[in-house]
Parts: structure tokens; sequence; C-alpha cells
């Protein structure tokens, strides 16, 4: 008997409790920013186009959660998929982005992209002060919620 395997690569999104996979990307500035270098803080992962609708929206919702807590120890880190970075830059400036930005232009197949299994946008993945994956897509009330938890902490 003859059997064929066919093995097919998939990316996989991450699940909760799995440590978080390392990110080191360039920042607006064209500084590397790592993902590890936020151990010790509650991070919001966000991963965002200028061209979604639905980003941008959640840009401006984030906006305000942020102002909210960063002060307590939350940082958000916008991982962007876009591949002109005037419009990635001009999309910040638009939405009255304060939080950490990166970028890796290649859309859907951007590395970055692919090992975190994103195949929708917008994207986040909420990661407590030791690197852990506790939640995804956690918005608004929710959010605030677990933020409110894990920096009372």
């Amino acid at each position: 008997m003859f059997l064929l395997g066919i093995q097919v690569l998939t990316y996989a999104q991450p699940r909760q409790g799995q440590m978080a996979a390392e990110i080191a990307l360039p920042s607006v500035n064209g500084d590397t920013i790592r993902l590890s270098s936020l151990k010790g803080k509650v991070v919001l992962l966000d991963f965002w186009a200028s061209w979604c609708g639905p980003c941008r929206v959640s840009n401006r919702n984030l906006v305000k959660i942020y102002s909210k807590y960063k002060a307590s120890g939350f940082e958000i880190l916008g991982v962007s998929i876009d591949d002109e970075k005037s419009k990635w830059k001009n999309a910040i400036k638009q939405d009255k982005v304060t939080w950490l930005q990166v970028n890796e232009a290649g859309g859907w197949e951007a590395g970055v992209a692919q090992t975190w299994g994103i195949n929708a946008i917008p994207t986040s993945y909420l990661i407590d002060k030791e690197g852990r994956l506790l939640a995804m897509d956690l918005e608004g009330k929710e959010l605030e919620k677990a933020l409110k938890y894990l920096l009372d902490k």
C-alpha cells in the first residue's frame, strides 16, 4: 500500500497561556522596538493597517483607554502591515496615536503576520507583565475590566 503524505505549513494563532513570540521591527523613527523590551508592563499587541476602516475606528477608541491607563503600566504596541510607510505615518497622525508603533510591509505575507497567524485585522492580544498571552480581541469595557484587574496586581 502506498500512502502519500502532504505536509501543509500553517501558521496557527497563538493560544491563551503561551508566551508571546518576539517581535523586533522598526518604529516610525527607524529604531528597532522589541516586544520583549516591554516585559513588566501589561501590553496590548495590536495588528492593524492604515487601509483598514475597522482598525482606524479601533485606534480612536484605544486613544482614550491608553491615556487612562498608560501611567499605571499599560502599553500598546501597534504592528502595522502597511506597504506604504507614508500612509502608515499619516494614519498615526490623523488618529492621534501616541503609543509605540512598528511596521513590516507585506500585508498578510509579512513575516510578523505569518508568525502570529494574522488573517484578519484588527487583531489584538493582551499580554501580561511576564509576556504571557491572556486574551484576544478585547475591546471597550472588556479591555478596561481586564486592565483594571491586571494593573492592580
